[in-house]
């Protein structure tokens, strides 16, 4: 609208200078004495002086308006985005704590510092909420360890490290207690389609993950010769049933023994050398 304004603007300003330029070419002709013509023109110089500085602060003012209109729907895009994630974590901490079938929207309202109906506007329904949180969980998880990881320069270190990811503790808090929240999702996947839909592109997320590495590591002559699909499924779905029992804590499978398990098996699998040693990853579980 800014924009348009302005375009007037100049419009009009042109159309005032053509006006006064007939105007003054008609005093010209008809003017009997040179001064009056000589008057006229000055007048219209004037005038078009006058109307080309309204035509230049409409353009300048049309500017400086979408300029700051731009700035304040970025300021406000970037606060919205902020109060989503801010929603989506405490979300997450609801669903470790309490369950996903127990997680209610006045809980996360609560946490948040807001109304229930702010988090319906973002979120439209219960399940939209805590489905989206969960995706959340997974591009975060995937932005730090795969970042991480592109800094190792061997594919046997990277696959130690996205298996120490999955099964040891890190600074915040242990996996145990994120995989609570995948026990959730899985139990409720074969009664819940959207559930269902989250945890199918989360288990090819993680297996395209663990080929990639497999993959790379053939081609690096690193890795030996094997059915890389095979592999990848045998070893994500060994990691799947060492999680469940670290997220039921279960005293015969701590996670430290959860993690030697898994990669004395790929390396064997894959024929590289590997030996046992004390290991901490980042955050959690995928």
């Amino acid at each position: 609208m800014k924009e348009q304004a302005g375009g007037a603007g100049t419009r009009e300003a042109k159309g005032s200078l053509d006006a006064g330029s007939s105007r003054n070419g008609g005093a010209t002709g008809n003017s009997p004495n040179g001064g009056a013509a000589e008057s006229s023109r000055d007048g219209g110089a004037a005038g078009s002086s006058r109307d080309g500085g309204a035509a230049g602060s409409s353009r300048d003012g049309g500017a400086a308006g979408t300029s700051r209109q731009g700035r304040v729907a970025g300021s406000s895009r970037g606060a919205a985005q902020q109060r989503r994630e801010q929603m989506l974590r405490a979300a997450l901490k609801v669903i470790v704590e309490r369950g996903y079938a127990d997680t209610r929207i006045t809980d996360v309202a609560e946490r948040t510092g807001t109304s229930p109906a702010l988090v319906i506007y973002y979120f439209k329904t219960r399940d939209h909420l805590l489905t989206e949180a969960i995706r959340y969980s997974e591009d975060t998880w995937y932005a730090e360890n795969l970042r991480r990881m592109e800094q190792i320069p061997t594919a046997a270190g990277r696959l130690a490290e996205l298996v120490a990811a999955t099964c040891l503790p890190g600074a915040e808090p242990e996996p145990h207690s994120y995989w609570l929240m995948w026990l959730d999702l899985w139990a409720l996947s074969p009664r819940n389609p959207g559930v269902a839909a989250v945890r199918q592109k989360s288990d090819e997320r993680w297996r395209e993950a663990i080929r990639s590495i497999v993959l790379a590591g053939q081609e690096a002559g690193d890795f030996a010769s094997l059915d890389v699909d095979d592999f990848t499924v045998t070893l994500a779905a060994l990691l799947d049933g060492l999680t469940v029992q670290i997220g039921l804590d279960d005293p015969q499978v701590p996670p430290q023994f959860a993690y030697e398990l898994a990669m004395r098996f790929a390396s064997r699998a894959l024929g590289f050398d590997w030996k046992p040693a004390p290991k901490r990853a980042r955050q959690r579980g995928r």
